[in-house]
């Protein structure tokens, strides 16, 4: 995919979706990092529901420390691996408290300190709480700019690498969330959605179905952000 593809492309997810947002709920960025955290190997789905529960109830370092390993995991024990998400999160809740004034760094290396924190997940944090041009490659991202021939790589930490270089600058700080989008309702892993892809055009993906011309109004119309689902990314309150 040429730079002159790749422009196109985000033209098109942009104008499909000119805001793009995580689905995950929260209000502040501690609450962001909780949702993070707990959406490893879950879906945004169940996450929300559990939160939409535990954050009226413990929406701090501070309160989350106080209700403990225990009564967090009691919270959150619908969601996948919850008993080792509630004793990261509450240990990560102590290192805010004890070297950052209870506060969510806005740095890699202090987030990646955290306890659950990995690469990934500092990405998100940086992007959508501090607005820092990062890439998260989640499995929908991996294997959109695989598929699509946008940044191919065989690792996750090679597509972010090239998607950094390849994304142009004016969208690079929404392009993880397009990305994401796209890969979750359109181009999925078993059933991708080819004949109504707005940027099937610009797609290598060899083994795809019969596609739209460029431009296509119904395809757009079906692409993530239309009005067949709710918008994407409301915060709380």
């Amino acid at each position: 995919m040429n730079a002159a593809q790749r422009r196109a492309l985000f033209e098109r997810l942009r104008a499909l979706n000119p805001h793009p947002r995580t689905e995950l709920e929260y209000s502040t960025p501690f609450e962001l990092l909780v949702a993070v955290i707990l959406s490893a190997q879950a879906t945004d789905k169940s996450v929300n529901l559990a939160t939409r529960r535990l954050f009226p109830l413990a929406s701090t370092p501070r309160a989350m420390l106080d209700l403990g390993v225990e009564g967090l995991a009691q919270h959150v024990r619908s969601i996948g691996l919850y008993q080792g998400k509630a004793r990261n999160i509450v240990a990560a809740c102590r290192i805010l408290l004890e070297q950052h004034g209870g506060e969510v760094p806005a740095d890699r290396d202090s987030l990646e300190a955290l306890p659950g924190v990995g690469r990934k997940t500092a990405n998100v944090i940086l992007n959508t709480a501090f607005g820092q041009p990062t890439m998260a490659v989640d499995t929908h991202v991996f294997r959109v700019a695989n598929r699509t021939g946008l940044a191919p790589g065989k690792t996750v930490r090679a597509v972010e690498e090239r998607l950094l270089e390849r994304v142009p600058g004016e969208f690079l700080h929404d392009a993880h969330h397009w990305l994401i989008l796209h890969g979750r309702y359109v181009c999925r892993a078993r059933a991708p959605d080819c004949p109504n892809c707005a940027i099937a055009d610009l797609c290598e993906y060899r083994h795809k179905a019969s596609a739209p011309e460029a431009g296509d109004v119904r395809a757009a119309q079906r692409a993530p952000g239309a009005s067949r689902r709710p918008a994407v990314g409301r915060r709380r309150g």
